[in-house]
């Protein structure tokens, strides 16, 4: 993340108001990324397409398939996404350049290959009896979802962050005017206007990277050979993506609060409206989070290290890990500011935007746990990333593993309780995760020194 935090950092120095508004919408398109405003694109989608595709439930089939992409691409592709960000930020240390391209090509080929077999297979078995262009669709549409994951990860290293947002901008809008174009063709249409806008983000962004990295070779599988990948990163990308998701299959596959959509595809009505709503919520806190952690922490943990490996004084080592700690409370301090703000804001304009999109404010009670609960996920992911930087990997895992454990178990309890605490369950999930996460964290860097000194 070094390369945004540079991005980031010219920015503020403009000390100027479009200079921190652009660090801040920067920050927010890739610290959310593709996955939040995919479920932006597709509430826009559907809102506009409610009163033109017949029958309407063609609108709720397509946004529960996109769901459903979204999320079994992401569980897919998480640990690679984790474990490739290592091998390359590896490589650009030794200054091998040159090889992160073709590493690129043959990770991308291998991603393509597993997620088409994996579709092929998911097409038999959730969606049988469905047409066969819409079949073909969500095959194509999984397979770029998949890739544009590990593609994302090459944001970190570039510096041509007006060109990244204005590809995402400019592949959303294409997915969302051709879906809009194309719905009169039904759930095919929208389908294929979503392929082709991702089609376009995918090109622009491999584009972006090829050029930024110029490559020596066409493909290369250095990143295969064995100790190249850490295999603890690869189990975190898959334990955080699965608790991330969990809640939402048990209560699209639980048969009292879900009902059947396409194929073998469910949707819980009750669950998702409140849960996308909820992560829209959490744009401002990305922002901040990426902007107060990849600047000021960032800034005072290189001057860290690089003050440890060229034999710098103790005092001033010393000095470096405390602003590195006042840096990192300072930051998650501003991110629960924005996130407590976004929570009061939904409870006070909860019921007037329930109602602007035609929802029941029965709906309000889980939308406003929901907020509570992604606010919280910043946070934790704001430690997750410290934890990151200081290298505490196998802290992460049992981070990881203990939020997809609760989460499992604590929905399991709402699902057996009942409606009143619908919701809970992911909410206090985070909770108790984040409060291990802060405790830990704490006692890791009480004793920074000691560790980078004695345990090298």
């Amino acid at each position: 993340m070094a390369g945004i935090g540079f991005e980031l950092r010219k920015l503020l120095k403009k000390d100027t108001l479009v200079g921190l508004l652009q660090a801040y919408t920067f920050a927010g398109i890739i610290g959310s990324g593709p996955w939040v405003l995919s479920i932006l694109g597709i509430l826009i989608i559907g809102l506009l397409s409610s009163t033109v595709v017949v029958p309407s439930f063609l609108v709720t089939q397509f946004q529960t398939s996109v769901t459903y992409l979204i999320a079994t691409s992401l569980i897919l592709s998480g640990g690679l996404q984790l474990g490739f960000t290592r091998f390359v930020s590896d490589r650009l240390f030794e200054d091998k350049d040159e090889v992160v391209s073709p590493n690129l090509n043959g990770v991308l080929l291998l991603v393509i290959l597993i997620a088409s077999v994996v579709g092929i297979i998911g097409l038999f078995v959730l969606l049988p009896g469905t047409g066969v262009v819409y079949r073909i669709l969500m095959l194509a549409a999984f397979v770029l979802m998949c890739a544009i994951w590990i593609v994302t990860i090459f944001l970190s290293g570039m510096k041509r962050y007006k060109a990244i947002v204005a590809l995402f901008a400019i592949g959303y809008a294409i997915t969302v005017t051709l879906a809009l174009l194309l719905r009169p063709l039904g759930l095919e249409g929208l389908m294929a206007g979503f392929v082709i806008g991702h089609s376009v983000l995918l090109g622009g962004m491999w584009v972006l990277t090829i050029r930024e990295f110029r490559p020596q070779e066409l493909i290369a599988f250095d990143f295969a050979k064995r100790g190249a990948m850490f295999s603890s990163l690869l189990a975190i990308g898959l334990l955080y993506n699965l608790g991330i998701w969990v809640d939402k299959f048990m209560f699209w596959f639980f048969p009292d609060t879900s009902e059947p959509i396409i194929g073998a595809l469910r949707a819980s009505i009750i669950y998702d409206l409140p849960v996308f709503l909820a992560y829209l919520s959490i744009i401002p806190g990305m922002a901040v989070f990426m902007v107060r952690i990849e600047t000021d922490f960032v800034e005072y943990y290189d001057k860290f290290y690089d003050a440890v490996r060229s034999g710098g004084s103790l005092e001033y080592i010393e000095d470096m890990r405390d602003e590195m700690v006042y840096s990192i409370k300072q930051g998650m301090a501003e991110i629960g500011k924005i996130q407590t703000l976004a929570v009061l804001v939904t409870f006070v304009a909860g019921p007037l935007l329930l109602q602007a999109l035609d929802i029941s404010e029965l709906y309000l009670p889980l939308l406003y746990v929901q907020v509570i609960g992604a606010s919280l996920q910043v946070v934790l992911l704001s430690v997750l990333n410290v934890f990151f930087y200081l290298d505490q990997r196998r802290i992460i895992l049992l981070l990881c593993s203990e939020f997809l454990l609760l989460n499992i178990l604590l929905t399991g309890v709402s699902l057996w309780w009942g409606a009143a605490l619908y919701g809970y369950g992911f909410a206090l999930s985070v909770l108790v995760t984040l409060a291990t996460a802060l405790a830990l964290l704490d006692r890791r860097l009480g004793r920074l020194e000691y560790e980078t000194f004695m345990l090298q």
